[in-house]
């Protein structure tokens, strides 16, 4: 028999890694698989509608200074305001569609989710009634997407669906039960901007509902400039997307205790408000990759209240209302001087509610 043997890759295949090593996607392509960036964030968010309870869980991971992967795990509950998170020394991603583990502390894909940070951190849920991210074309970050070399990428992939199992959150045990779902997944080359703002919600009267958004400060070499992306995915199953700078802005006005997006295109006008307590937030780390270390990076409200009106051509169609809603202000500088507000350490990374 011939011996087999190993073609070259061919320029073009070459050319197409590189391209996704910047942390760009090509129209039509996957934004899901790993990219090969710095830092691969991977993040699922759990509703009770009846209740209000939320569990989230997070997966960020990172590339150090000498190509080592690691990983920044997080489970967090509201109400109670249980708070783990954990620097793992393994992390991967998988390079072909959506996956992130860290040895045998967190493994996460499209139907099932696995974390164990912990006898009192602990989360195993089964996802089932998928609603993914219906465009082919483009992803959350729309045009953004397929441009090279940003700071940050942002992919709502999982807009909707049933959880079921159990969650372990200190003393407390959960029985989850079809709760509604969301995951998403945000990539970059240095991990997270200087400031950004973020939200998601469900639990509207309308169990299909799910609001999105995603704002911040975005570069890529000689070029700046502050982009928010707004999600809604509307009852009759419609998405609106907004957010291109030129065709449909977003304006947004952000503090740690309100959230405001206005944002319009020719047909479609949405805004959003939020509101939540300071005191009432969790303070979650994020990564800095190359160092191999995570520092206060977020503070997230994970049951704040959020109202959202859109209309189409000047016509209200849908409006509502969610009390278990996520809203979060990010920044270093920010997070830091929360932690410390509320008695911290200085190297602490991370700091539950205050009630």
């Amino acid at each position: 028999m011939p011996r087999s043997r190993l073609l070259p890759p061919s320029p073009a295949s070459a050319l197409h890694r590189a391209y996704r090593r910047s942390g760009a996607t090509l129209p039509f392509g996957d934004p899901l698989s790993a990219h090969g960036v710095a830092m691969e964030g991977y993040f699922w968010r759990l509703t009770d509608p009846g209740t209000g309870r939320v569990v989230i869980a997070l997966n960020g991971v990172n590339r150090d200074a000498a190509g080592e992967h690691w990983a920044t795990l997080g489970l967090a509950g509201h109400p109670g305001g249980h708070l783990r998170t954990v620097v793992h020394p393994h992390g991967h991603a998988s390079e072909h569609g959506l996956g992130a583990s860290a040895g045998d502390a967190f493994r996460g894909g499209p139907d099932s989710l696995s974390v164990d940070l912990g006898a009192d951190s602990r989360l195993q849920v089964g996802i089932s009634q998928p609603r993914p991210w219906p465009r082919r074309a483009v992803g959350g970050s729309s045009v953004f997407g397929s441009v090279p070399a940003l700071n940050q990428y942002w992919h709502p992939w999982l807009l909707g669906g049933k959880a079921h199992g159990t969650a372990v959150l200190g003393a407390e045990s959960v029985e989850i039960e079809g709760w509604d779902v969301y995951g998403e997944k945000n990539w970059g080359k240095g991990g997270f901007p200087d400031s950004w703002w973020w939200g998601q919600a469900q639990g509207f009267q309308e169990e299909s509902v799910c609001v999105a958004f995603a704002g911040g400060e975005v570069t890529a070499g000689p070029l700046r400039t502050t982009v928010t992306a707004l999600v809604v995915l509307l009852p009759d199953g419609r998405l609106v997307r907004l957010g291109d700078p030129v065709v449909s802005p977003v304006r947004a006005e952000v503090a740690d205790e309100h959230w405001s997006l206005r944002g319009r295109s020719a047909a479609w006008q949405i805004e959003v408000e939020g509101h939540g307590a300071l005191g009432s937030a969790h303070v979650l780390p994020v990564p800095l990759p190359v160092e191999r270390r995570n520092v206060p990076g977020a503070i997230e409200h994970l049951g704040a209240t959020m109202t959202v009106r859109v209309r189409h051509r000047g016509r209200l169609v849908w409006s509502g209302e969610s009390r278990s809603a996520a809203l979060e202000h990010g920044g270093i500088d920010r997070a830091r001087a929360e932690v410390l507000r509320r008695g911290g350490a200085a190297h602490d990374t991370e700091a539950a509610p205050l009630r």
